[in-house]
């Protein structure tokens, strides 16, 4: 079977669908997780964020933001910041499933939308939000080499770090916090292939993790 299509076999095992409508009322986000095939591999597109942003400046992130009123759902939100990111049009997305939802150190609510894309798409990115666009292996999520653990004050377990040589700037990009863990998680999903690192959570089945943490910061509210 092409690998495209068995990546979206196994992503859509972990589709949420309505499973978190019963959530209350709270700002919300979405982020986009563009995945192609390159050379007989998955890579992920992802993005360097203007250093000119009130919020996370010069770090790397997924297309995506904060749902607007107009949107639909998490899907229209992820599609609707990826165009006015990188210029990617709606069209030229398979949506393949929502993932079980994140809350970050802003207290938003963060959908990760995992899609697939051409592997021709030429992004535009724009200025005001984004400074570069770049494109990583999904594997690399998976190696002991690359990553690291850091602790922060106030978060019960550690945060996830990557540094990545990117071979087209020659730049080496760090990949780290909410974004290297939806990372490492997508990479999992897709191949079925586990990281050389713990990552703290069951693999097999980890939407018991993402619920009970859910729960815990609801229950702050």
């Amino acid at each position: 079977m092409e690998m495209r299509e068995t990546a979206k076999i196994a992503l859509k095992k972990y589709d949420t669908g309505d499973l978190f409508s019963f959530l209350p009322a709270m700002p919300k986000a979405s982020v986009l997780i563009p995945v192609f095939v390159r050379g007989g591999e998955l890579h992920v597109l992802m993005t360097l964020r203007s250093p000119h942003l009130n919020s996370n400046a010069g770090e790397v992130c997924f297309p995506g933001g904060k749902s607007d009123p107009e949107d639909k759902d998490e899907v229209d939100t992820a599609l609707r910041e990826a165009k006015e990111e990188i210029g990617l049009p709606p069209e030229q997305v398979e949506v393949v499933c929502k993932l079980f939802p994140i809350i970050n150190k802003r207290g938003l609510l963060v959908t990760p939308v995992v899609a697939f894309i051409d592997e021709s798409f030429v992004a535009q990115p724009n200025p005001a939000e984004v400074s570069e666009v770049f494109t990583v292996p999904l594997d690399f999520f998976r190696l002991e080499a690359a990553h690291s653990l850091y602790p922060v004050q106030g978060m019960t377990a550690p945060l996830h770090s990557f540094l990545y040589p990117d071979p087209t700037s020659g730049k080496q990009q760090q990949i780290w916090g909410l974004t290297a863990m939806i990372a490492i998680i997508v990479s999992v999903l897709a191949t079925q292939k586990k990281p050389e690192f713990n990552v703290g959570f069951n693999l097999d089945n980890p939407l018991p993790f993402f619920q009970h943490n859910i729960d815990n910061c609801i229950s702050k509210l």
